[in-house]
């Protein structure tokens, strides 16, 4: 099929100022599919830079909603064999990513040692477009190598819940908690497009936030280990990844902040299957960049905002890039402060 698949292109339609703070503090705590990472299809199932300022702040008990939008811009390299998700070793490979992320975040009265129990839910919609100068081998198409390969895809991906308790000591802000992954989302075998991963994993992860309110200096780092299970499809499956994510931010009053952000991504175990051909493939990646915030009010309703920008470096056996995010949250029920201790020592540090 190696003529009838150059140039091909998949259909892009396929089916397939307290409050405030503490909402942006939900951007963080997301966790999704994304092309980050090392691994099958070269990246893995956490998302590297959504979080970031605030990670370790849960807010008080109540519902929260927050939306990012994610782009993503990178390549390979000439000459470098590369596994995508659908089951191809391909070469050369460019991929362009927009992701919209919608979140929903419910922080309970319910008190585990002390913390918070809350509960985030996520589904990544959109996807990438991605640009292969040739397939080196795949298991699902006979014939020769073939060259020129497009594809693109517009559908939603494996959605991903989190359950995390947050505590807080003063300045200091943390969680701990699992968030997992299940391969429900659009998937095509054989595709270079995918969004959805299509194998279940677990990430668990925890994160602290130290923040000055005297100073409005916020220091935070957020880390965790995934672990994920056989995609069925390619008979592939990814080893074991670390990652690691911190900011360093200055809020210049109720509003305005801005920091500098940056993560490191390092796979601590090979790849294994009949699928993965090209043997251990473990990856790794860093990266670099700043952030912008700004608070403020819809009515009486208050929203965070913030933008973060990414440039990859070091990075081994996965794509090389720029990442964006902006991202919108805000609280949809608070608890009332008096039934509450835990939403006025959030309220308070601001």
């Amino acid at each position: 099929m190696s003529g009838p698949m150059a140039g091909q292109q998949r259909r892009k339609g396929r089916s397939r100022t307290a409050w405030s703070l503490a909402g942006a503090a939900l951007s963080w705590m997301t966790l999704v599919t994304g092309p980050a990472q090392a691994a099958e299809g070269g990246h893995g199932v956490y998302l590297l830079g959504l979080k970031g300022p605030g990670a370790g702040i849960t807010p008080p008990p109540g519902v929260f909603l927050s939306n990012t939008v994610y782009w993503y811009q990178g390549s390979n390299g000439a000459n470098r064999p590369f596994p995508v998700v659908g089951g191809r070793t391909v070469a050369d490979v460019k991929a362009t990513v927009w992701l919209d992320l919608p979140a929903l975040t419910f922080v309970t009265p319910l008190e585990i040692f002390g913390g918070h129990f809350a509960i985030n839910a996520l589904i990544p919609l959109g996807g990438p477009s991605v640009d292969a100068n040739a397939t080196l081998f795949s298991a699902f198409l006979s014939g020769s190598p073939s060259r020129a390969l497009r594809d693109s895809a517009s559908t939603y991906g494996d959605p991903a819940v989190t359950a995390f308790v947050g505590w807080h000591a003063g300045n200091f802000h943390w969680t701990a908690g699992v968030t997992g992954f299940f391969p429900v989302g659009d998937y095509q075998q054989g595709a270079l497009a995918n969004v959805a991963n299509h194998r279940g994993a677990a990430d668990f992860n925890g994160a602290l936030t130290w923040l000055d309110p005297a100073i409005g200096l916020d220091v935070s780092v957020a880390a965790g280990i995934t672990t994920s299970r056989e995609n069925t499809a390619t008979k592939y499956r990814t080893g074991n990844e670390f990652h690691v994510e911190g900011a360093i931010t200055q809020n210049f009053g109720p509003q305005f902040s801005l920091g500098v952000v940056g993560y490191y991504y390092e796979q601590l175990s090979g790849d294994s299957g009949l699928g993965a051909t090209l043997g251990a493939f473990k990856g790794r990646a860093a990266a670099l960049g700043g952030s912008v915030g700004y608070n403020f009010k819809l009515g009486e309703l208050p929203v965070s905002a913030r933008v973060k920008v990414y440039r990859e470096f070091d990075v081994k056996n996965r794509l090389e890039g720029t990442a964006g995010f902006f991202s919108l949250s805000m609280p949809l029920y608070v608890v009332p402060k008096n039934t509450s201790a835990a939403a006025g020592v959030v309220a308070a540090k601001y």
